[in-house]
């Protein structure tokens, strides 16, 4: 089906796809929520499996040095080597683990970013829509965003068709799945797992052995589920293997990817376009009238609330809880939108009364289950800041879709001569 105007929806999966660059916006009732963006030159390597061969082993460091075909040597720390049988605080010395010259079975976590090469583990997975494979494990998990009477539901389903020694984790999508959908999926999974172990047995180091599907894909399979109204794709051959995708794990949301044929360009049909300016900006606004700032350093991103010109109409405390409440969804989804990772300080406005902090706290952890990535709230300290961590997978928004200055470096300061 053709779509030749793009009104908002609920929520909806964007894709426009050019000739060197893909994009994939997520959308809730027109807001965007998560961009994606892929280089043809420089792709996202996270999830790429290789056999990679370790260069050199740094006993200070608890890590090693491993070749796995790119320009830079990608880093495997200790804690990320799997070792089967072994208990925690039973780890080795990494020198008992590694030597240089050995071949060794990788997984990439984190893609280069600056002058740091990419990070690795051997503890491997395989996703799919409904499961992860893990090869090596024998456990099942289930994603806690799903309810307690369906995890136990998936449970018993996943008990029945997984072989014994098969580790899997159950995502969020598998809600209401029959065990028939599990089982392909499982079988599908399979599959990979033996084409990926054939190859480690057959090439030598340095070699991809698996490969993450295309960014639309990608997001599609981790992303959508049965709440989403539709897919809009810009290109006829995107949206040919985005069907056939959809067509063969899930086939009841098939017929929600739609084909864009308007003359308006998708992003801008959307607002996207705009969303994203306003998101490389500085000061966010918030519906009342308050504000924050997003500062990002090389050792953390603080992010300052302000009430701005919003005054209330009861008394200070009241348009402080309001504003804090206002900033904490903000937040989240300026985390979730310009993938903020590392440290991450957020100084809300002060507030006098014990109920209304944990009232925010308890906003802020409700607003951070919408987030798929991996996110940790420290505590709230002392001076009446929050700390917390984020998992820096990817390049940020700011990465994607601008550079630095050259004139300053990005500190944003002109320098007089003296």
């Amino acid at each position: 089906m053709e779509v030749r105007k793009a009104s908002p929806v609920a929520k909806e999966i964007a894709v426009a796809s050019y000739e060197n660059e893909t994009r994939v916006a997520v959308l809730e009732s027109g807001a965007l929520q998560e961009i994606f963006v892929e280089h043809s030159d420089r792709r996202s390597i996270v999830g790429d499996i290789y056999k990679g061969r370790v260069q050199n082993v740094l006993p200070g460091m608890e890590a090693a040095f491993v070749d796995i075909g790119h320009n830079r040597n990608a880093l495997l720390y200790v804690g990320d080597i799997y070792l089967e049988g072994k208990r925690q605080g039973e780890r080795p010395a990494i020198t008992r683990l590694l030597k240089p010259g050995q071949q060794v079975v990788v997984q990439v976590t984190k893609d280069p970013m600056g002058g740091k090469g990419a990070r690795l583990t051997t503890y491997l997975s395989i996703p799919g829509r409904y499961l992860v494979l893990l090869p090596q494990a024998k456990t099942v998990g289930i994603s806690h965003k799903l309810g307690e009477q369906e995890r136990e539901r998936l449970r018993v389903l996943v008990e029945e068709v997984r072989p014994r020694d098969t580790g899997l984790i159950v995502r969020t999508a598998a809600k209401e799945a029959e065990a028939a959908e599990l089982r392909k999926s499982l079988a599908y999974l399979g599959r990979v797992w033996h084409q990926v172990h054939r190859a480690a047995e057959k090439k030598r180091a340095p070699a991809v052995l698996y490969r993450e599907p295309e960014l639309e894909i990608k997001v599609i399979r981790d992303v959508m589920d049965k709440t989403f109204d539709r897919i809009l794709v810009n290109s006829h051959r995107v949206y040919r293997r985005v069907r056939h995708y959809l067509k063969t794990v899930a086939p009841d949301l098939a017929e929600r990817v739609l084909r864009y044929t308007g003359e308006t360009p998708l992003f801008e049909a959307l607002g996207i376009n705009a969303q994203i300016k306003e998101a490389l900006r500085r000061e966010v606004p918030l519906p009342s009238g308050g504000y924050i700032v997003i500062d990002s350093t090389e050792a953390l991103t603080a992010i300052d609330v302000n009430t701005g010109r919003y005054v209330g109409d009861k008394s200070l405390e009241e348009t402080v809880l309001r504003t804090n409440i206002e900033a904490v969804s903000e937040v989240v989804r300026q985390l979730r939108l310009r993938d903020i990772g590392g440290i991450i300080i957020i100084d809300f406005i002060d507030m006098n009364e014990a109920r209304n902090r944990r009232a925010v706290l308890k906003a802020l952890h409700q607003e951070l289950e919408k987030d798929r990535t991996k996110t940790y709230v420290v505590e709230l300290t002392k001076l009446g800041l929050v700390e917390m961590t984020r998992k820096n997978v990817s390049e940020g928004l700011l990465e994607a879709f601008g550079e630095k200055c050259p004139v300053c470096e990005g500190r944003g300061i002109v320098f007089r001569e003296p």
